[in-house]
């Protein structure tokens, strides 16, 4: 499986940057994922309060892999965009391919989205058609746009391809409702996302396992909201007792499928976790 190094004169970690003032490199974080046996790894942060990005080897951070299943942050909004969905809640038919056991049933998109089931966003796709589907893709500039002969499964085959600083972009412009998708849609899908919420902070992400030769790639890629709680000024506009600060992150790393010596699945949320303690975007 191919990888592809980016170029893009508008990256944001690139060294001609007008923003280059406001971008740090980590190499001690380098610690965090030996201390998990984790290696071949990058992680990207982006600081929407200070605006600055904070990284972990640029290199990794720059180069396009396959998505696999964070592909689902846009699968879903396609479907939900194209009408094919209506909602989160719209169920497809198991189509009788036996994947995994969690999967081999019929599934609304949230179910599909939060334990990860291929076949319902392949649903989806096929419902799209090629064109749509295509369409979608080049609106969004989405990592290389290639789709291939197989386009509904473009996302785990090594055709599509994206990197953890493009993933960042990504989500931000989610976050934000600056995706070329309707607010609903958009709200849909993080909420979709959101999976550990506590008085401190609230972390949204979807991770993706995927194959690159004799390796997976692990990935997750999301945000997290730092929570702090205040008393507003009496004329505030913000009538809350609490204000959300966001950061956006992408996360990967590559290991062998032959090794069965860690659960890589749970090791790369402590990982990233750890890396946003580090940093001060979570407690």
């Amino acid at each position: 499986m191919r990888t592809r190094i980016l170029l893009l004169a508008a990256t944001v970690i690139s060294v001609s940057s007008c923003r280059e003032v406001r971008i740090h490199e980590h190499p001690e974080w380098e610690k965090v994922y030996e201390k998990y046996g984790i290696k071949d790894a990058c992680i990207m942060i982006e600081d929407n309060n200070h605006e600055s990005v904070e990284y972990y080897n640029k290199e990794r951070c720059r180069t396009q892999y396959t998505p696999a299943s964070t592909f689902k942050i846009v699968g879903s909004l396609i479907g939900l965009e194209s009408g094919e969905a209506p909602d989160e809640s719209y169920v497809i038919p198991w189509d009788s391919v036996s994947r995994r056991d969690t999967c081999n049933r019929n599934m609304s998109m949230r179910e599909a989205f939060k334990v990860s089931c291929y076949g319902y966003f392949k649903g989806i796709a096929d419902r799209v058609g090629r064109e749509e589907f295509q369409h979608y893709i080049d609106t969004l500039n989405y990592g290389n746009k290639e789709l291939g002969k197989e386009y509904d499964a473009a996302w785990v085959n090594g055709t599509l391809m994206i990197s953890a600083d493009e993933q960042v972009g990504l989500v931000k412009r989610l976050y934000h409702g600056k995706l070329p998708f309707q607010e609903r849609s958009q709200r849909i899908v993080r909420s979709m996302m959101l999976w550990e919420e506590t008085p401190g902070y609230r972390l949204s992400y979807k991770t993706g396992t995927g194959e690159i030769g004799d390796k997976y790639i692990y990935w997750i890629v999301g945000y997290v909201e730092r929570i702090e709680h205040m008393k507003e000024h009496e004329k505030s506009m913000n009538k809350a007792d609490h204000r959300y600060y966001p950061y956006f992150f992408a996360q990967n790393f590559e290991a062998p499928k032959s090794d069965t010596t860690h659960d890589y699945f749970t090791l790369r949320v402590a990982a990233l976790k750890e890396v946003l303690r580090e940093y001060g975007a979570i407690e």
